[in-house]
């Protein structure tokens, strides 16, 4: 499927804020050990030290929809390399916890909102037939990030023999520095343009080279949307009856993202493959797995987004969380066998997420909002996404030691039953339709 070389280059920019996300998230495992020496952290200060970052993100997903819409994705997502840039630097030459803290709390900021903005300007300069694998291009830079940093963070411990995690946290200043320079040189968002300042001229000049084929029909589309809508637009209006099914589309895929369990899988799969009797080295030699599993299985549905449809992927997905979930219960309540198989079950696990909700939630999100709306609609979903990634976060120890792991892993398999149910009764297809095609199939803009 032939991608516009102009285009293609405007998304890579743009998703290496998904880049730029992973590793932030990612480079602090590689830290984490050290700072809690270095400055004699308790068990609590050292929680809320590495968990600071998180609670920037729920803040950025929240609220960076605001500064894009009112001043544009292009400038917010400048701001956004900013943010990441002052925290690696700050985070690497902080002299104690709070201001490291106050550092790594502003690099949570950044990945919200990067969260928010990257797969929403893509979306808008993207081509209907190209989109899906233009905006699931964030989520492989957000895989790729998370691996450069687990082997960045492996090529420094081992070179720099004092304060290794200084250097492991302030290399991410040099990408960061580099994204934000480059998103310099892109356009501002054609939608953008049109919905905020009527400025048909410069989004038809951007569309001619984004998107020649369709750029007259967007348009027109667009223009359309507008009367409609007429600028009524803000966090409230996404919960009228006109537009609350939509933003409910919103809500649940990121509802459901978060109740698979991907991330407490993600952030504690060493502590699950140990809960199931298999060494702490064994253990890490899986998550080197994980990893790579991801990166593999994100490459397929970034293939397939575009040619297979969104809700077929959602299906594919469904489906093998759901074998692969049931698996890993069953691991835990069986014998040694079956335990041995672990890693196999989980490595599926991770094969379905990032073929089905790794690859189309940024995209799905990013489709399904009026051009005027977007920006909201987006920070809805995205705040929805990490809000439970928080909490799912810090209830799973709890829980998987109150409750044990067959009927946690249970749980997750029965809302995964849930997702097929909603991916087949609710969800639309959204491959090949423009932006303003799609509202006019969901009905948004008649309200």
């Amino acid at each position: 499927m032939n991608i516009n070389r102009y285009v293609l280059f405007l998304s890579v920019v743009a998703a290496l804020g998904g880049f730029l996300f992973g590793f932030d998230t990612a480079v602090i495992s590689g830290a984490e050990r050290h700072i809690q020496l270095v400055w004699g952290l308790s068990d609590w200060s050292h929680g809320l030290a590495v968990a600071i970052a998180l609670y920037g993100t729920v803040i950025g997903a929240l609220f960076g929809g605001i500064p894009a819409d009112r001043y544009g994705r292009k400038v917010s997502l400048i701001w956004i390399g900013i943010l990441y840039f002052v925290s690696a630097l700050g985070s690497a030459v902080a002299p104690e916890v709070y201001s490291f803290m106050v550092f790594r709390f502003i690099g949570g900021l950044g990945v919200g909102a990067s969260s928010v903005v990257a797969p929403m300007y893509i979306s808008e300069i993207s081509p209907a037939k190209n989109r899906g694998q233009l905006v699931a291009l964030f989520q492989f830079n957000l895989v790729f990030g998370i691996l450069v940093a687990y082997f960045s963070n492996y090529l420094i411990d081992t070179a720099v023999a004092v304060d290794s995690w200084r250097w492991m946290l302030g290399v991410e200043a040099i990408p960061a520095l580099i994204y934000t320079l480059l998103v310099l040189k892109v356009p501002k968002s054609p939608r953008w343009l049109i919905a905020k300042h009527d400025n048909f001229e410069e989004a038809e000049r951007i569309l001619s080279k984004t998107d020649p084929e369709g750029a007259q029909e967007a348009i027109r589309l667009a223009l359309e949307e507008k009367k409609l809508i007429r600028n009524h637009v803000g966090f409230g209006v996404l919960f009228k009856p006109a537009y609350l099914h939509v933003t409910l589309l919103a809500i649940m895929i990121a509802l459901f993202n978060q109740l698979s369990g991907i991330n407490a899988i993600i952030y504690f799969a060493p502590r699950v493959f140990e809960m199931a009797g298999i060494s702490a080295e064994g253990a890490l030699l899986s998550t080197v797995g994980i990893g790579a599993i991801n990166l593999l299985a994100t490459m397929i549905g970034l293939y397939l987004i575009d040619r297979i449809g969104r809700k077929k992927l959602m299906y594919i997905g469904s489906v093998g969380y759901i074998i692969s979930l049931v698996l890993i219960a069953y691991s835990f309540s069986a014998g040694q066998i079956s335990i041995s198989l672990l890693p196999i079950f989980v490595f599926t696990f991770i094969a379905s997420h990032a073929v089905g909700q790794g690859a189309v939630i940024w995209v799905f999100i990013s489709e399904v909002f009026p051009n005027e709306l977007r920006a909201y609609g987006q920070s809805i979903g995205c705040f929805t996404h990490w809000i439970l990634a928080a909490v799912i976060a810090n209830v799973f120890p709890f829980f998987a030691n109150w409750l044990g792991p067959v009927i946690i892993f249970g749980f997750f398999a029965f809302m995964m039953v849930l997702q097929l149910i909603w991916v087949s009764t609710k969800m639309p297809e959204t491959k090949g339709r423009s932006l303003e095609e799609i509202q006019q199939d969901l009905n948004v803009t008649h309200g």
